[in-house]
């Protein structure tokens, strides 16, 4: 009898545990979506209907297969086959309704009024969605992933890195890099004519700026850096192919340890190059290299490993860690959108050839002997202004941003619980007839002619780089790059695509050409000989 009593002593609190974990589980997979679908329903917002625990995820990963099966015509009509689930629940739906990653709910926005008020008028409710663990591994604990106190505090000290001054200052070295580019593209032609992969070309190209950026004087450092980091970019891509199988992240495979080993290596690489740059300059600044990315927050970084310790309680003081972050963070942010701008925008004008002509009239015209184009010139770029503006229009690198409700909050007519996520399609409200026409899903660089905020029917229907307190901190070295390397392409050539050019935007983290982007360049004769002098 007592041993009975005794087992059931135990047997009682482990039995009634088990049930509370039950009960618990039921509630959040079970109980409480069916309440946000009721409480949605009831303002009149439906969406497929929740299955328990996957939510939409098989009905989501069905239709991306399904429409990135094969390349798409030579259109730019890209939403059906780059947001495939969202163009399809529209037709149903509406362009408001709830979807579900899983258990999470999430309510997708394109209406730019309600845009305006995730952003601006009521941004404070709102805060960035975490990343999944394999894309945070990718672009670190920085700008990109931060809120509150820390995030405001990295992004002013970050902040002069990125003024228009301290950039152009970059012009003469992005230049040189870019003539160096096209020099071994004309070395590689046959009778003038030369097929190129340009995604790869300029991924290494928009690298070696990036770096320059980040750590100015201690650039050959950084770029060894980098370079463990582009190997780990395409170990994690590979990963996130299968991202739908759980746990596989943690699984000992032989890519997922290479992963490891590289995201050590990185640490471990960054920390040594920041304990040398403070040793030859404890403060952070001076010379030439005072406005880079580390050099900025090594001055504001404690000199001691205690105060370092102790500095992580406080938002304020930026660590060493946090200094690794970031650089993890800026070089993928900028390496993979600055290359993917231009990737499309030169696909763009391979394929429209009437634009790519007046595109380089006028960078004869403003730059006139010079090779390089200089600081003065760049500004005077107003087409190929337009024309990035169009390319980042319909093809835009991130083509949906994610916010998530701090706390029970009215948008517009819309009560949204706290919790919720909201998931704003960039893509579909750059493609939105209602907003740009019925020449929306056409390149026409001209609706930028009398600027951004004429272009469209509303202010906030053009988003490429985030509004409100978070916009994108480097889109000013993006265009810049952008310009520049597109300014000296069309100077030295003309080009169109290659015949084995397959049309398949995908996505990938960001939007990228499933097949690559096989271009032929061929010199045009009698290039201009202009003077380097800036």
């Amino acid at each position: 009898m007592e041993e009975l009593l005794y087992n059931w002593f135990y047997f009682v609190p482990a039995l009634l545990f088990a049930a509370m974990l039950v009960l618990k589980a039921t509630i959040f997979l079970w109980w409480r979506p069916r309440r946000i679908e009721e409480h949605f329903a009831k303002q009149g917002i439906r969406g497929p209907p929740y299955r328990f625990f996957i939510g939409n995820v098989k009905e989501i990963v069905g239709l991306m297969l399904k429409a990135s099966s094969q390349p798409m015509p030579l259109s730019h009509n890209i939403l059906p086959r780059v947001l495939s689930f969202y163009h399809h629940w529209k037709k149903i739906y509406g362009g408001t309704f709830l979807v579900w990653f899983g258990p999470t709910a999430r309510l997708t926005v394109a209406d730019p009024n309600l845009i305006r008020e995730i952003f601006g008028s009521k941004s404070e409710f709102y805060e960035k969605n975490e990343s999944h663990p394999l894309v945070r591994q990718l672009e670190g604990d920085g700008l990109l992933s931060l809120k509150g106190e820390k995030w405001a505090y990295h992004r002013k000290i970050i902040s002069p890195t990125f003024h228009m001054e301290n950039l152009k200052l970059l012009i003469p070295v992005m230049g040189k890099k870019v003539v160096e580019l096209t020099e071994k593209w004309s070395a590689m032609s046959n009778d003038g004519e030369v097929e190129v992969e340009v995604s790869d070309w300029f991924q290494t190209l928009t690298e070696d700026v990036i770096t320059r950026t980040a750590f100015g004087s201690s650039y050959e450092d950084g770029k060894a850096v980098f370079g463990l980091q582009a190997k780990q970019m395409v170990l994690a891509a590979e990963a996130f192919r299968k991202v739908f199988i759980p746990g596989f992240r943690f699984l000992p495979t032989r890519q997922n340890m290479s992963s490891w080993k590289l995201d050590k290596e990185i640490k471990s690489s960054l920390v040594k190059l920041i304990g040398r740059r403070r040793k030859e300059n404890p403060c952070g600044g001076g010379g030439s290299s005072s406005k880079d990315l580390l050099g900025l927050m090594i001055g504001t970084c404690p000199t001691s490993t205690k105060r370092s310790t102790e500095a992580a309680k406080n938002a304020t003081i930026i660590t060493v860690q946090d200094i690794v972050e970031e650089c993890k963070t800026f070089f993928f942010a900028g390496k993979q959108t600055t290359s993917n701008m231009l990737t499309w925008t030169t696909v763009l004008l391979a394929m429209h050839t009437d634009w790519q002509d007046r595109a380089r009239e006028e960078v004869l015209q403003v730059c006139g002997s010079r090779d390089i184009p200089t600081r003065d010139h760049i500004p005077k770029l107003k087409t190929l202004g337009m024309i990035l503006n169009e390319s980042l229009r319909l093809y835009p690198p991130a083509v949906a941003t994610i916010r998530r409700a701090k706390a029970d909050v009215e948008l517009g007519p819309h009560k949204i619980p706290k919790g919720t996520e909201l998931l704003i399609p960039i893509l579909a409200v750059h493609h939105d007839p209602a907003l740009w026409g019925k020449d929306a899903a056409e390149f026409n660089p001209a609706r930028f002619s009398d600027g951004v905020a004429r272009a469209a029917r509303h202010p906030m229907a053009f988003i490429p780089f985030g509004l409100g307190a978070r916009t994108c901190i480097g889109q000013n070295l993006a265009l810049l790059q952008a310009k520049l390397v597109l300014a000296i392409m069309l100077q030295r050539f003309s080009f169109s695509l290659a015949p084995k050019y397959r049309h398949a935007p995908t996505v990938l983290m960001l939007l990228y050409p499933q097949h690559g982007a096989p271009v032929v360049f061929r010199k045009l004769p009698g290039p201009t000989e202009c003077g380097t002098d800036l």
